[in-house]
């Protein structure tokens, strides 16, 4: 089989798809234009960067696409061969400023150089994740939520769009925007890559990104065929950082942007995974939705975990002081569940 995968591809400035392995500064310097032609690609790699190059063999190749390669003071989106592919920013959230990055990966001030990172595996098995890190919408955790998730995933065949979202900054809708034109982007290509259902995944602040992305789709394209909510804030009354972030005081849009408010028949199948211990963000946020799913008949899934607390994420080995707070006990039972769950939403 010949697949089709974006031509511009990042060989030499891995520091731009990975960003905790460059400072801040790098980060920025990076390439700024991105080119989204495609070109066949076979079992040889061809242009791809190899999966050596990344230190990870699972990926057959990777590529960093802009959103809005024009910026947020255009309203226009990616256009392909004269036709548009994705949807305008809608609005700026105002950042200017370089974006930075500190020691843990976590990427703050995105503004126009939102974009989606697109791992790819070697043998792809229909499924694609669309990955929303977290960060309380004032920092997206772009490795531990993000590109860890895409290490993960791209070994068990699951292509991978992990999207470095604008944040709110006083703009509710920009993060939402971000993620439904990445799902029209993947929509777009999804015949070229061997993708034939392709879902949503969030952590924390991301998965209540996540959680609006599964609830407030505006048609077929931008509506997840699944949802995977890592102890995610739910109701914006349980976690005030993120609440703040995304609607301030009002306390309407608080109720507004709940999502267990929000959820209908057309929710898609969900996992929800959290851990009992949590200390950031209450689990009766994620029972509420779960009671939500089940009254509107959609099928949930949820798994409790007595370790982990808050915001372990896919970080499965001591980076920097940091360990693996879900334990080795519960880590291998987490990543069973959720193998089984993304398995069982194929048939």
């Amino acid at each position: 089989m010949t697949l089709n995968y974006p031509a511009r591809l990042l060989a030499t400035a891995a520091f731009a798809v990975l960003p905790f392995l460059g400072s801040a500064a790098s980060l920025t310097a990076g390439i700024h234009s991105y080119s989204t032609d495609t070109v066949p690609m076979t079992d040889t790699l061809g242009t791809f960067v190899p999966a050596c190059a990344l230190g990870n063999e699972s990926f057959a190749g990777v590529s960093e696409i802009l959103l809005y390669p024009q910026g947020q003071d255009v309203d226009m989106g990616i256009v392909e061969n004269g036709t548009a592919v994705t949807l305008g920013p809608g609005c700026s959230n105002g950042f200017t400023q370089p974006e930075e990055v500190n020691e843990w990966g976590n990427v703050s001030h995105v503004g126009d150089r939102a974009r989606i990172q697109l791992f790819f595996p070697e043998h792809p098995n229909g499924q694609m994740v669309v990955v929303c890190p977290g960060g309380g919408y004032s920092t997206v955790c772009a490795t531990k939520e993000g590109y860890d998730v895409a290490k993960w995933m791209t070994r068990k065949g699951i292509s991978v769009c992990v999207v470095v979202y604008r944040l709110p900054n006083g703009r509710t809708q920009a993060p939402l925007t971000d993620v439904q034109n990445a799902f029209r982007y993947c929509r777009a290509h999804a015949q070229d890559w061997g993708v034939s259902q392709i879902g949503v995944m969030g952590f924390s602040a991301g998965g209540h990104l996540a959680a609006m992305a599964s609830n407030l789709f505006v048609d077929e394209i931008t509506r997840p065929d699944f949802s995977v909510l890592i102890y995610p804030v739910i109701d914006l009354r349980d976690h005030e950082g993120t609440c703040l972030s995304l609607v301030g005081e009002d306390a309407a849009r608080r109720e507004e942007y709940s999502m267990q408010h929000r959820v209908s028949a057309r929710t898609p199948r969900t996992f929800m995974a959290l851990s009992q211990n949590d200390k950031v963000v209450a689990i009766r946020s994620s029972l509420d939705y779960f009671d939500a799913l089940k009254a509107a008949g959609v099928c949930p899934e949820m798994y409790i975990f007595p370790t982990g607390g808050h915001g372990y994420g896919f970080l499965q080995e001591e980076k920097g002081g940091r360990k693996d707070a879900i334990g080795p006990d519960y880590r291998p039972l987490f990543m069973e569940c959720l193998s089984c769950f993304l398995e069982n939403v194929k048939k």
